[in-house]
């Protein structure tokens, strides 16, 4: 039957894998549904479930009988060819004939450009689609849209085979625009940004009776929609193209951990800047140095659990914060406990070490002497002179009693050199402990790069100050992850805390520098300058055994080690 004309409307999106078509597919769709349009969506070849799409994928990327691992360009271009035909007689136009919105995830085009880049022959490529343009009738797309940005989104292709293929996308669009509306739309700010240019290009291309076909009309289309997965509902908040990185880095960040804690051989990232230089974990409590706290210095069996011993010991580590400065004083003095100390013999040990030119401070960041307030020359005697005040206005006891986090903070901050992020730092690695049992989710203190970070991720902040935009993020985790498709793996149910998401603010600033170069934050700084230096495995991981997971993380690595 000739189909010269149907009632429904056909808009397709296109472009190369990696171009982010899937996500942007997805909010468009629930646009076009939230306005009340009958929406059929098909993507190419597809996966439905006894389709000759589902076949095709299944030869393409399944580990079973059906996988070829061998195949001629143009004979792999022709099942793909066979599978739009089935999907255009048995979906597309029926459900143009119903007068339905028909939503393509790719077109034909798509065997035409991968066809070519591959090495298939013109001619008989032409031939082979002559096909599939047959089947398609006089129907045409409404709108045809494809999407571009500079480089792909997660993955493995190489940059010039891809670059490729978008050189011969563009070509194909400009050749199709004479016979039917095609958009060009660069993706690379969030979704929702490109949903809203496309429904500008389509507003603007078609006549008016296909507008009233289509619906209620464009302009409510641009309405802001609360409903769930449509992420317009964080206005007044404007976020920049950063705001997705956010959550695009947290979840890889995440994957590296879980790769390397399950003994997989490197690399763990196909992520090219995550690959190159060093960045924090996710989770806080999972970062090197706090695991060797909790595991080290707070929950050993052969170390006393009184109060004033656990305190001394987090304190004492987290003044230098630095694992070698650590050991050189158990190396020195066997356990380290408040009843052995002494001010004289650790002095010793730390004036030699600096002597012989070791560092004995992190450079994670930066330990004010307090020299004025302390009295001492040297910057680790006054340290010392700090734990001992502290423990003689019995800190540790005043600690326990403290309602909340904020309180604690308060305490802490009351004494020399004790800044509001080092104060927030150190009651975050005493609330590891058993000594206080404070909820994450009621206090934070942005540091220096977390506010670098907010600055890149927001253009308006909505009138929200820095550490109501932590809580935003931490309240949003779940549905940004779901919004962009991200399968973030949380630590066995414990979600990202408010100091998590303040820790990835710090760590995506740093990501941002090379990934989004043209977003200036704060401090101006443009490199990132630890480089990553991988080692094959995790040291043993443990968290907080008032968190209630190292039972599953045990379970995780009895499920590797058997399986």
């Amino acid at each position: 039957m000739e189909r010269s004309s149907v009632p429904g409307r056909l808009l397709v999106l296109e472009g190369p894998d990696g171009v982010g078509k899937t996500t942007v597919c997805r909010v468009f769709a629930e646009r076009l549904i939230a306005c009340g349009h009958d929406l059929v969506q098909v993507s190419f070849p597809g996966k439905l479930p006894g389709t000759v799409g589902e076949m095709v994928y299944r030869i393409h990327h399944d580990e079973g009988p059906m996988r070829i691992l061998a195949i001629s360009g143009l004979a792999k271009q022709a099942l793909h060819v066979a599978a739009h035909i089935d999907a255009i007689d048995r979906q597309i136009l029926p459900a143009l004939e119903q007068g339905k919105t028909v939503l393509l995830d790719r077109f034909w085009w798509s065997a035409w450009v991968y066809g070519l880049v591959n090495g298939c022959d013109r001619r008989k490529l032409r031939a082979l689609l002559k096909a599939e343009r047959t089947a398609w009738g006089q129907v045409q797309p409404a709108l045809a849209v494809l999407l571009r940005r500079p480089n792909p989104i997660n993955r493995d292709d190489a940059l010039p085979y891809w670059r490729r293929l978008a050189h011969e996308y563009d070509r194909l669009a400009e050749h199709e625009r004479s016979m039917y509306p095609v958009a060009i739309i660069e993706n690379t700010e969030r979704p929702e940004a490109t949903v809203a240019a496309i429904l500008d290009e389509l507003g603007a291309k078609a006549a008016p009776t296909v507008r009233r076909r289509l619906g209620i009309g464009f302009e409510d289309l641009h309405k802001t929609n609360t409903g769930p997965g449509i992420a317009s509902h964080i206005v007044p908040l404007k976020p920049s193209v950063v705001y997705d990185t956010y959550w695009q880095f947290v979840a890889e960040r995440q994957e590296i951990f879980f790769r390397r804690l399950e003994g997989r051989p490197a690399p763990w990232t196909t992520d090219p800047i995550l690959a190159q230089y060093k960045f924090t974990n996710a989770y806080r409590a999972s970062d090197r140095v706090s695991q060797y706290l909790i595991r080290n210095v707070i929950y050993r069996a052969d170390l006393p659990v009184c109060a004033d011993e656990v305190f001394f010991r987090i304190i004492l580590f987290k003044i230098f914060n630095k694992i070698e400065t650590w050991e050189s004083l158990e190396a020195a003095f066997g356990r380290i406990t408040l009843e052995e100390y002494s001010f004289d013999r650790y002095d010793r040990v730390l004036t030699r070490l600096m002597t012989a030119g070791v560092a004995i401070y992190s450079a994670a960041y930066i330990m004010p002497s307090g020299g004025r307030d302390l009295g001492h020359d040297r910057k680790h005697r006054n340290h010392l002179v700090l734990l001992e005040r502290m423990l003689a206005d019995s800190v540790p006891q005043r600690l326990t009693a403290c309602r909340g986090m904020q309180q604690a903070f308060e305490l802490l901050k009351a004494y020399p050199g004790i800044g509001d992020f080092l104060a927030y730092q150190y009651v975050t690695d005493i609330n590891y402990s058993e000594l206080t049992d404070f909820p994450e989710s009621e206090f934070v203190v942005p540091g220096p790069g977390a506010l670098d970070g907010i600055r890149k991720c927001f253009i308006d902040r909505g009138g929200l100050n820095e550490p109501e935009i932590i809580k935003f993020m931490a309240d949003r985790q779940e549905r940004e992850f779901e919004r962009l498709g991200l399968a973030f793996r949380s630590l066995w149910g414990r979600p990202l805390q408010l100091i998590d998401c303040q820790n990835v603010f710090c760590e995506v600033d740093k990501y941002a520098r090379v990934r989004h170069p043209e977003i200036e934050g704060l401090s101006g700084r443009s490199r990132i300058k630890q480089r990553f230096d991988p080692k094959q495995s995790l040291p043993p991981t443990w968290y907080p055994p008032k968190w209630g997971i190292n039972d599953a993380l045990i379970a995780h690595r009895v499920e590797r080690v058997e399986g």
